[in-house]
């Protein structure tokens, strides 16, 4: 109750406050590229239950048609404002939009495609027995993730065989042991890992 009542009120004030940052980022996508200010993907989130995560758009349009997974310090579908958004993580501020529907959280495992949830065992399930959020170990973890996907000749196959079981045990961890005091840590964690 105490994780809603925060996630409600701070990205409810996060909005307010972050308002006239959103109308600039909006113009500076408008204007690099064409196609919308959003990119809203399916996910999967608590029990299994899918939604529309919403992110600032920084592909071209129907980039994902060539693949879910971004590779590689310079991916090409990636526009030139969508550099500089992904480097300080400013697309993924819309997300507080999804956090004060309830879908998210600030805190929890970020939620994954369909695709790449069918291939969970039953253990690696357990991630989707709370609400997936903004931030969480495994992103500060594999905050180079795009880096590392790069060094291998099938990005794909790394992902399935080698990322995305770190992140699901990290994730598996933070289940085991999760509370408010983590979840603060965690915060502060992922903005100083955003800061440097």
């Amino acid at each position: 109750m105490l994780k809603r009542i925060f996630d409600f009120v701070f990205s409810l004030i996060g909005l307010i406050i972050l308002s006239p940052l959103f109308f600039v980022i909006s113009l500076l996508i408008i204007f690099d590229s064409k196609g919308g200010v959003f990119y809203i993907q399916k996910r999967i989130g608590k029990n299994f239950k899918d939604f529309g995560i919403i992110k600032f758009r920084t592909m071209r349009p129907d980039s994902d048609k060539r693949g879910l997974l971004t590779v590689g310090g310079r991916d090409s579908r990636i526009t030139k404002a969508g550099y500089f958004l992904r480097k300080y993580k400013l697309d993924e501020l819309p997300q507080l939009i999804n956090v004060f529907k309830g879908e998210m959280s600030f805190v929890g495992p970020r939620p994954e495609v369909k695709k790449y949830v069918d291939l969970y065992n039953e253990e690696q399930k357990k991630v989707l027995m709370v609400k997936p959020g903004i931030t969480d170990n495994a992103s500060i973890e594999f905050s180079n993730e795009n880096e590392i996907l790069g060094k291998y000749a099938d990005a794909e196959k790394a992902y399935i065989e080698i990322v995305m079981p770190a992140k699901l045990n990290l994730n598996l961890n933070y289940i085991n042991q999760q509370n408010f005091i983590n979840d603060m840590k965690i915060i502060f964690k992922t903005i100083f890992k955003i800061l440097n």
